[in-house]
């Protein structure tokens, strides 16, 4: 839990320095952070619910966003993303939307997020497949079944697009 503590307190130091390094360019930027739902129930095969360990996790992630503020909060429909991002989307009085995770970064959503700071919450291969089509490089594969602490951040300028991954795993 210590571990776990400090290593959110380095997260949010870090998404400070983004947030307020970005103010400074004078240029509309989107700033994409992505992650995994946590984890689920395996014993329900069809749409399982996080498991306690599960709901700890999701508690973290909005611990760790306390100082982003979102402008948008996208989900899947499926019990597992919607429960993950519930405990940030109610910190920062946001609703969670809706995305097709087979449609993903379609010019409708580009549009949408476009100057905005977002929140997504996926699975294991569409959260890398959206990492890759924001970046426009194929970074990043599916995230194995085991790992559910990964935060990608991607951060758009203009023409310029940044990446990187952070695992609290």
């Amino acid at each position: 839990m210590k571990k776990l503590m400090r290593l959110l307190r380095k997260l949010q130091f870090l998404l400070c320095f983004l947030f307020f390094t970005t103010i400074s360019f004078g240029q509309e930027v989107t700033t994409y952070y992505l992650i995994r739902h946590a984890e689920k129930d395996l014993s329900d095969k069809s749409n399982p619910h996080l498991t306690e360990v599960g709901k700890v996790r999701a508690q973290a992630w909005k611990t760790i966003f306390k100082e982003v503020t979102f402008d948008k909060i996208y989900s899947t429909a499926y019990h597992r993303t919607l429960e993950t991002a519930a405990p940030t989307a109610e910190d920062h009085q946001i609703s969670v939307e809706d995305y097709d995770a087979r449609n993903l970064y379609s010019p409708n959503f580009k549009k949408a997020t476009q100057g905005k700071t977002v929140l997504v919450v996926g699975h294991s291969n569409t959260t890398p497949y959206l990492a890759n089509k924001i970046s426009g490089v194929q970074n990043y594969a599916d995230i194995d079944e085991r790992i559910h602490g990964n935060l990608y951040i991607i951060q758009c300028i203009g023409d310029t697009v940044t990446t990187q991954l952070l695992s609290l795993e």
